[in-house]
Parts: C-alpha cells; sequence; structure tokens
C-alpha cells in the first residue's frame, strides 16, 4: 500500500511538470511569433528611455500615485500612532497622548520644520483630502462607539449628584472661556466671524471632557467599580451629552448666519431627536432582542445597523449640526442589550481605532502649526488659556462634587478627571476650523491645551494622593502572610490560587490571597471590560468557593501588564508575588523575559510556578545547589505541617558527578536521587539552580513533577 501511494505521487508530479512545461512552451511560441507587433508610434524618447538599465527597471515603480501614497501615508501613521502611544505607556500616561504627538510630529510642527522633503514626500498637499476623509469616516464610527458606550442605566442611578457636578463642570469654564473671548476676538478670530460663535467655540473647548480617556483612565486604576470611579465616569458621561447638544448649537447658530436660519436649523434638530428616539429606538430595540448571540447576527443585521449610523450622520449634516453628532446619537439610541452591543462594537471598532482614528490625528497634526506661536506674547497667550482652562474645568468639578458630600480627596480627584480632554477636544476644533470660526493660531493654542490638560491628569492624581493619603481600614493582620497571584487565563489563576492555599494554609499566619488579572488593552470600553473581568474570575471564585478561601480581586487595564504586576505587588507590600511560567515569543526559556523581571524588579519574594501533573501536594522536595546561600530551607516553616518535605543540596554542574550530594534529611547519590524524583509531589528550588541544572540536563529540570522557583529575599 506504501508503495502504491508513493508511485500515485510520482505520477501526480509528472503530470503536473508536464502540462506546466507544456503551457509555458506555447507561450513562448506565441509571444515570439508577435514580437514584432506594436501599434505604438515610433519615438525617439521612448528609445533613448530604454538606453540604460536603470531607468527600465525603475519605470514600473509608481512611487506617486494616490493609491501607494495612501497606503504609505496609512503605514507611517499607524507605525507613528503605535510607538508613541506605547512610550507613553511607559511613563503611566494614556496612549493618546501618543496618538496625538505622533499627528503633531508628522505634521510641520516637526518633521515638516526640519525635514520638508520628506513631508512632501509622504504628505503631499493633494493627497490631504483623502486622509481627511477617510478620518472623518473614522471619527463617525468612533462616536458612534462613543454612544453605544454610554449607559443610560447608570446615568439614572447617579444623577442625583452627578448632573450637578457635570453641569457646574460645564457652566464654569464656559463662562470662562466666553469672557476670555473678549480679549481674544480682535487678534484671533478670522475675518468676518462674528463673535457669538467664536465665543461660544472657546466657551465649548475649554467646558469639554474626554470621556473615553476618562474611563480608560479610571479603567487602568482599578477604581471602575469605586464609588469615585462611578461618579467620575457618570459626570463625564453627562458632560458628553450635555456638550455635544451645546456644539451641536452652536454650529447651527454659526452654519445658518442670521438668527432665523439657526432657528430653523434648532427646530429641525428636535424633530430629527423626537424620530430617533420615538420611532428608530423601539425599531432597533426589537432588533436586539431577537438577534441577541453571534451566529444569528448576520451581514443583513449588521448592515442595518450601520445604515442607521450612516443615515442619521447624513441627517445632521444635511441639517446643519455636523454629521458627528448623527453618530454619536445613533450610538446613543442602540438598546440597552449589552450581548448586541459588545458584538457591534467588537465589529467596528478595531478598525475605527486602530487604522481609521490615528489618520484623524495626523490631519491635526498637520494643521497645527506650533511654528506661529513665533513670540513671546503668543506663548503668554497660550499659558492664559491654559490658566483659564484648568481653573476652570479642575475647580468647577472639585467645588461641585465637594458641595455634593464628597470627600475633599475625592473631590479633587474628580477635578482632576474632568479636566481631561483630549481626543474629543480635538473633534470640536476641527469642527471649528472648518467652519472658519477658530483661525490658526488659536486653533494650535487649543490643541496645546488639549495635550497639556490631559497629559497633566494622571501626575495631578499622583500628587493628590501624595498630598492627601487614602484613610483606609486595616486589612493587614498582624502576623499574615500578604500573597499577590498574578495570572492570565482563567484556568491558570484558580490553580495558582489553589496552590498557594494549599502550601501556606493551616499554618501559623493569617493567610491573605489577592488575585490579579489585568487585561493589556487600555483602548477597551466599559462594558468589554466588565465582560474580561467576569471571565477572568470565574474560574477563581468557583474553585475558591467550593474550599471556602477567601480571596480578593483586582482587575485593571494596562498598556505593560509586567511593569503593572510589579507596581501592584510593590505598592501593596506583599510578602510573596505568585506567577505563572510564560515562554517569551523568540526563546524557549520560560525563566525569562517576564519571569527574569519579576524576580529583579520586585521588592518582594517571587514564585514562578512551572506546572505540570497536578497532584494533591503531599510530599515536597526543596532542591538548591551546594555553595548557594539560600533561604529556602527556612520556608519549611511557613509550608503546611501536614507535607512530608525533604531537603536536597545538589552538587553544581561544574562538581565531577561521582562526589556525594549532600542532603539535610537524606544521604544519596545524586542519580539515585534522580530515580526518585517522581515521589514528589512539588519541587521547590531557586532560579539559578533550576537554571544550572537545566543545563546541566538534570532529570528533576524535565520530569513530570510540577516546580515552584522561588527568589531570595534581598537578592
Amino acid at each position: 500500500m506504501i508503495k502504491l501511494k508513493g508511485k500515485r505521487k510520482s505520477y501526480s508530479s509528472i503530470r503536473n511538470l508536464v502540462v506546466v512545461g507544456g503551457a509555458a512552451l506555447l507561450l513562448w511560441i506565441i509571444f515570439n511569433a508577435g514580437k514584432h507587433m506594436s501599434n505604438l508610434p515610433a519615438s525617439p524618447l521612448i528609445d533613448a528611455q530604454y538606453e540604460s538599465l536603470v531607468p527600465r527597471l525603475l519605470q514600473g515603480i509608481n512611487m506617486h500615485h494616490p493609491l501607494s501614497v495612501l497606503i504609505l501615508q496609512i503605514l507611517v501613521i499607524i507605525l507613528a500612532s503605535r510607538i508613541l502611544g506605547w512610550l507613553m505607556s511607559l511613563i503611566n500616561q494614556p496612549t493618546v497622548i501618543g496618538e496625538i504627538i505622533a499627528g503633531i510630529a508628522l505634521g510641520p510642527s516637526l518633521l515638516g520644520l526640519y525635514f520638508p522633503e520628506v513631508t512632501n514626500f509622504i504628505f503631499p498637499l493633494e493627497s490631504l483630502g483623502n486622509i481627511e476623509f477617510l478620518s472623518q469616516i473614522g471619527l463617525i464610527l468612533f462616536m458612534f462607539i462613543i454612544g453605544m458606550e454610554l449607559d443610560i442605566n447608570m446615568l439614572k442611578q447617579r444623577a442625583s449628584s452627578a448632573v450637578f457636578i457635570s453641569n457646574v463642570s460645564i457652566v464654569v469654564p464656559f463662562v470662562m472661556g466666553a469672557g476670555l473671548a473678549l480679549y481674544l476676538f480682535d487678534d484671533f478670530a478670522p475675518v468676518g466671524t462674528r463673535f457669538l460663535p467664536f465665543a461660544m467655540f472657546m466657551g465649548i473647548a475649554l467646558s469639554i471632557t474626554a470621556f473615553p480617556v476618562l474611563a480608560r483612565i479610571v479603567q487602568e486604576r482599578g477604581i471602575t467599580r469605586t464609588p469615585l470611579g462611578m461618579t467620575a465616569i457618570t459626570c463625564a458621561a453627562i458632560n458628553d451629552i450635555t456638550a455635544w447638544g451645546i456644539l451641536a448649537l452652536v454650529v447651527a447658530i454659526a452654519n445658518a448666519g442670521a438668527i432665523e436660519g439657526a432657528l430653523f436649523t434648532i427646530l429641525l434638530s428636535v424633530v430629527y431627536i423626537t424620530v430617533m428616539l420615538l420611532v428608530i429606538r423601539p425599531l432597533l430595540n426589537k432588533i436586539a432582542h431577537k438577534y441577541t448571540v453571534r451566529e444569528t447576527i448576520s451581514k443583513a443585521v449588521v448592515a442595518l445597523v450601520l445604515s442607521t449610523m450612516l443615515i442619521s450622520a447624513w441627517i445632521t449634516e444635511v441639517i446643519g449640526i455636523h454629521a458627528l453628532f448623527g453618530a454619536f446619537m445613533a450610538g446613543v439610541i442602540i438598546p440597552d442589550n449589552a450581548r448586541f452591543k459588545q458584538i457591534m462594537s467588537e465589529k467596528i471598532e478595531d478598525v475605527s481605532l486602530v487604522l481609521l482614528l490615528p489618520l484623524f490625528f495626523v490631519y491635526t497634526g498637520l494643521r497645527t502649526q506650533i511654528g506661529l506661536l513665533n513670540e513671546p506674547g503668543l506663548w503668554a497667550i497660550a499659558l492664559l488659556v491654559i490658566a483659564v482652562a484648568v481653573i476652570g474645568k479642575f475647580a468647577g468639578s472639585a467645588i461641585a462634587s465637594r458641595l455634593t458630600g464628597q470627600t475633599w480627596k475625592d473631590s479633587l480627584m474628580i477635578g482632576a478627571l474632568m479636566n481631561t480632554r483630549g481626543l474629543i477636544e480635538l473633534v470640536a476644533l476641527n469642527i471649528g476650523y472648518d467652519i472658519g470660526v477658530l483661525s490658526p493660531e488659536i486653533f494650535t493654542i487649543l490643541v496645546i491645551v488639549a495635550l497639556v490638560t490631559t497629559f497633566m491628569t494622571g501626575p495631578l492624581m499622583a500628587l493628590i494622593n501624595l498630598l492627601i493619603p487614602s484613610v483606609e481600614a486595616k486589612t493587614t493582620v498582624t502576623g499574615a502572610l500578604k500573597v499577590l497571584v498574578a495570572f492570565g487565563p482563567p484556568e491558570a489563576g484558580g490553580k495558582l490560587t489553589l496552590l498557594v492555599n494549599s502550601l501556606f494554609g493551616g499554618t501559623k499566619k493569617t493567610l491573605q490571597i489577592s488575585a490579579l488579572h489585568l487585561t493589556p488593552n487600555t483602548e477597551i470600553s466599559r462594558e468589554n471590560a466588565k465582560r474580561y473581568e467576569e471571565e477572568a474570575f470565574g474560574y477563581v471564585k468557583k474553585v475558591t468557593a467550593d474550599q471556602g478561601i477567601e480571596v480578593k480581586t483586582i482587575y485593571r487595564t494596562a498598556e505593560n501588564v509586567s511593569l503593572e504586576i510589579i507596581k501592584t505587588a510593590n505598592r501593596g507590600k506583599y510578602d510573596l508575588l505568585v506567577v505563572g511560567s510564560s515562554r517569551p515569543l523568540l526563546s524557549q526559556d520560560e525563566t525569562g523575559g517576564k519571569a527574569r523581571y519579576f524576580f529583579d524588579k520586585a521588592q518582594c519574594d517571587v514564585g514562578l510556578f512551572i506546572g505540570k501533573e497536578q497532584n494533591e501536594i503531599r510530599n515536597i522536595l526543596i532542591i538548591t545547589e551546594s555553595g548557594e546561600e539560600s533561604d529556602l530551607y527556612g520556608m519549611a516553616e511557613l509550608l503546611n505541617p501536614s507535607f512530608r518535605i525533604d531537603t536536597a543540596c545538589l552538587l553544581p554542574p561544574s562538581v565531577p558527578i561521582n562526589e556525594t550530594a549532600v542532603y539535610k534529611f537524606k544521604q544519596i547519590l545524586p542519580d539515585e536521587a534522580n530515580q526518585n524524583y517522581s515521589a514528589y509531589d512539588l519541587i521547590i528550588s531557586t532560579l539559578d539552580c533550576y537554571r544550572d541544572q537545566r543545563d546541566a540536563g538534570a532529570a528533576w529540570v524535565d520530569g513530570k513533577t510540577s516546580i515552584l522557583l522561588m527568589s531570595q529575599r534581598g537578592k
């Protein structure tokens, strides 16, 4: 049978060779017969063009075709945005800061200033229209997602205090911005602009809060479900709705020219909103309740939802209140079916945030000319606008929060969070720039305001924490052993938690276990974050409930997961950090990469668990190397007294194997010990010992017994 299969394979190869060879021969005959045929007029220029080899090779390269230019632009924009976003995450800044800086850096403020040829090559003037339209599509999708992320039920639950805080946080900076317009109008308003729309745009620019950026900062800090986090998110959501309503009114007034036109636009807007709430929303609600699982949401359903979004955006653009308001409104009326919202956002979010939205940042950066601020007086104006923006938003929100009964610390924290402007202000600024209300100079100043106020949120919150320490109930019991279990897959979290409880439970010290799970993405929605948290801790809660183990769960989002794990361990003053092993992407060493980072950076002991066969732990072997000053022998006192514990000190690989290994409890040769390793349920060793023994080919390293590698405190 095997021989027959081999013959069939050879026959198939011969047939394929005959077909390909025959076709190649026929094509050569055809092309050779027609090589003298041509309808091109004879031209000496064409003949000259082919005199050298290089022009002939380069003739097929088309670097200036609109499509090739656009693809190059998108590639450069995505790379710059991702790199700078990642760099910002290293200093605890939102990735949107890096994306905004990337946009400014690729524009005339940096790249165009020092390398104008590069800017003209990547972003030729005639190509900017393509970036503009694609960025607008990205913004429409993004605003649709923002509308879907608004939790109306949450707004109702916390409306009493949140509405007051949100209204004050809009009114105070809006009035201050309008007052500042009296001073700026003569020098910075474009020719032909009326004072009313200019003043209102200044007010709205200083009173906006970036809801998505605020929500992600709250997620990163793990305070989403705290009273502070929920209040801040609710205030930002109400702020968003109010600000977009005011912005639509401002655009209507600016576009209408006369008061009659503005009133007509407002009337059409009221009719539009009424139809969306009373007609379209009930229809979508029926669809959402019918299609609740992914397999039933067909392309037709997705097309219907996207068509609703686009029609809504088109209507608001036609009546004069901008397409983005229509996209936002379409997201708001999506029914409160969490599963339906989740599936729809998953289909849109990645393309919008990763591919299209960075184009908007670069398009804004190409319009931002920091070089226009070429006088000390202009920079003084910029500092004045920043001061007014910060005082109005931060102080207004903080005082309003205090008046609703919040503590001074929480009030200041809410003020710092509400001062975040980010992307949403850039959207408003671009609208004002497009309709001719903002000049290039004031546009640039307000972009700087958005960047500075977003950048200062993290440091301002850290300063508040430093000046006003938290008054927390003391949960640490004297003589307690605090253990932090950090995990990725839910199953790993359950196994590590059970391992820690098995090892250290039932001892003289009270065991306090905290389970930490981090989502490596700060750009997810609150609904997705909530779902990921439930999925991550589902297995942990199940296995701990079965055995009556108390575990504190900690969930956050983070761009740099390893760094956040170390920060959590160090801030919480844990005695032990336990993590599971994982192999780096380009290596087979499961003790390298993240594992090595944990051992080097943690201020507490670290345990790296290499899970193999999962057995009930009864017999433990502690292995060290001769000459290693280890505290692992003292670990026996911390372990569950019901275990049988053997401690072995093996010979380093450099020592001849025929010398006797020194054991604390037993005197046996290394080769004899190798035969007995399978009798143990867990081997505890040090990282250095494990690596030395692995390089020497020790049997226990690759055996079936699970291994826990421990660091030595202070090493």
